[in-house]
């Protein structure tokens, strides 16, 4: 199985958007991404790199959504 990639949270976000999510609502540094009836929280600490658990999570979107 091949490494995970580290992102940072403005990574994410692009692919997210780029995904046809659109930015919800923000509470304190978690941006709500939402699309159809799925919903995706991500942490935005700039200049950190998020958990490689929300990196698969954004992969599996990515695999999921991409068409």
């Amino acid at each position: 199985m091949p490494k995970l990639p580290i992102l940072d949270a403005k990574e994410a976000e692009k692919i997210l958007l780029s995904l046809g999510f659109e930015l919800l609502r923000i509470k304190g540094s978690h941006h709500i991404y939402g699309k159809g009836n799925s919903r995706f929280v991500l942490p935005f600490h700039s200049g950190k790199s998020i958990h490689p658990k929300i990196v698969k999570s954004v992969i599996d979107l990515q695999d999921e959504f991409d068409i």
